[in-house]
């Protein structure tokens, strides 16, 4: 056992001093030759770079019976009938002058063709589901456009569901996703700039914007973040998020996610530009505000007042996910006198059973909230729902029963818990779920002057935030006085006139003004 000890360390310290001098890959490491006219040479370097690949194919034939030529793609990622009916029967038969790819094209009844020059442009292509056709004597190549891959189909995102408004979402492909975005607005203005980003996975990225609406430094500092990433692989979107934020510290999210075509228009027609990952749904808006984050598609899909109560019932319970079981620990720990005679009676006797102060009540069963919540999002669907609701009666009841936890601590969590799932990004309600522990630390120890400190440092924080230099409390901090309309209540279509300060001056008026509706004027119908 000793001696199997002993190996095992030096094995250790010899993988560290390897992995010490091993340098990280760069930004562009495929650093192959350019293609030469020999096909032999040009074949021996793809089979040594995709030795061990038993999924490339290398498809070796003549060219009407004469010139020497290879097809190389991936099997399942090129579309096999295409590649057999368009490419395969043309170039197999007899027909003269099949020398040069100039005449090849001419053959191909494919619109998407593409010369490639290097080995490099070759695996690039080939990684996108796209065969390449190598012939002798030529050192370029020809990218066909064939690539077909299994898809999900497009339908609505659960995560962001609407009772009125469109049942499309964006799905993992990206080519999907900009054409959806493209049937929304039908403008050239709108421009789409792509990029791979991964020494690996060469992940392609998408870059949307309208214009003369978006500002051109908006554009390319998100352009240029972007380029700055040198990562082994992307395979998500938050990858991304991480590495282009301002504050990575924050626990508030600084780049908005959705799957919704509808709503990556709504912020492209107001200034902001939309980050497109493939692979994903999930795109990423920039740059984004507090209270964008609070909005919902459904506030502008329903009747402005409909939209204005629902937006203010949200700040509430908002404040109340953030504050209520502080409020409570505080009330009751240190500030009994603000509590009614006979409610203080009711949660004393309540309480007389209960070992545990205040403070320790509420982080046991706010702890034990979230752990359900957690259990209940892993768990298969049919029985998701199921185990958390049956789970939080059922513990709630045996803990006033067993005197761990009283009816009115359980009541609080229970309300701070539904008041939670009214944010409508998961992202922001994650963040205030995660700051509610230490304001319950500060209202245990200090009562109403801790959650007057908590509450003091998260509003700086919120002042001090910044999104792609936008600030993070942007129209009230600093106040602009127009773009209040859209945030402390939802203003009317009609009235909704500009686009927002800082992301849309560039183009500042998005409608004509007027077009309130009105009643017809009887008299005039008479007279006339």
């Amino acid at each position: 056992m000793d001696d199997w000890k002993k190996n095992m360390k030096k094995m250790l310290r010899s993988n560290r001093r390897k992995s010490a001098n091993v340098e990280l890959p760069s930004k562009s490491p495929l650093t192959h030759p350019m293609l030469s006219g020999d096909l032999n040479e040009n074949l021996r370097l793809l089979q040594e770079i995709f030795a061990d690949c038993s999924d490339v194919i290398f498809h070796e034939f003549l060219i009407g019976g004469q010139t020497k030529a290879v097809l190389v793609y991936i099997d399942g990622l090129t579309n096999m009938d295409e590649l057999d009916q368009h490419v395969l029967a043309p170039l197999l038969q007899d027909f003269a002058q099949a020398d040069s790819l100039s005449n090849i094209r001419k053959k191909i009844a494919v619109s998407s063709l593409k010369l490639v020059e290097t080995i490099a442009d070759v695996i690039e292509e080939i990684s996108g589901g796209n065969p390449v056709l190598l012939m002798d004597q030529e050192n370029q190549g020809l990218s066909i456009g064939l690539s077909k891959w299994e898809k999900r189909s497009i339908e609505e995102p659960q995560a962001e569901s609407v009772l009125r408004g469109p049942r499309e979402g964006f799905i993992e492909t990206l080519q999907t996703n900009t054409s959806l975005l493209r049937r929304k607005i039908k403008n050239p203005n709108l421009k789409i700039r792509s990029m791979s980003i991964g020494t690996y996975s060469r992940t392609k990225v998408a870059i949307a914007y309208i214009k003369g609406i978006a500002a051109p430094a908006l554009v390319e500092e998100i352009t240029q973040r972007l380029q700055r990433i040198e990562i082994d692989g992307v395979l998500e979107s938050a990858y991304i998020e991480e590495l282009i934020e301002d504050n990575p510290f924050s626990p508030f999210p600084q780049l908005l996610t959705t799957e919704r075509p509808d709503v990556a228009s709504a912020y492209l027609l107001e200034g902001h530009v939309v980050v497109f990952v493939d692979g994903t749904p999930s795109v990423l808006i920039a740059p984004v505000t507090f209270f964008s984050l609070l909005q919902s598609p459904a506030d502008y899909y329903e009747r402005y007042f409909v939209g204005t109560a629902i937006r203010w019932l949200r700040y509430l319970f908002l404040a109340v996910s953030l504050l209520g079981p502080s409020v409570y620990v505080a009330v009751v720990s240190y500030h009994q006198e603000m509590i009614p005679t006979t409610l203080l009676l009711t949660m004393a006797k309540s309480r007389e059973l209960v070992p545990f102060p205040a403070l320790v009540e509420a982080i046991l069963m706010e702890t034990v909230f979230e752990a359900l919540r957690e259990a209940g999002a892993r768990l298969p669907k049919q029985i998701g729902s199921a185990v958390s609701i049956v789970g939080a009666l059922v513990i709630g009841q045996a803990a006033i029963a067993a005197g761990i936890a009283s009816a009115p601590m359980v009541m609080v969590v229970s309300i701070t818990g539904i008041a939670s799932f009214m944010a409508p990004r998961f992202t922001v309600g994650i963040a205030v779920r995660l700051l509610r522990f230490p304001m319950m630390f500060l209202a245990g120890f200090l009562g109403f002057l801790g959650l007057i400190l908590g509450i003091i440092v998260v509003l700086n924080h919120l002042l001090t935030l910044r999104s792609f230099g936008v600030p993070y409390m942007t129209p009230l901090a600093p106040l602009k006085g127009r773009d209040t309309k859209d945030v402390l209540w939802r203003a009317p279509r009609w009235a909704l006139n500009t686009r927002p300060h800082l992301s849309g001056e560039w183009n500042q008026y998005r409608q004509a003004p007027g077009q309130q509706p009105s009643p017809p004027n009887r008299d005039e119908e008479g007279s006339s």
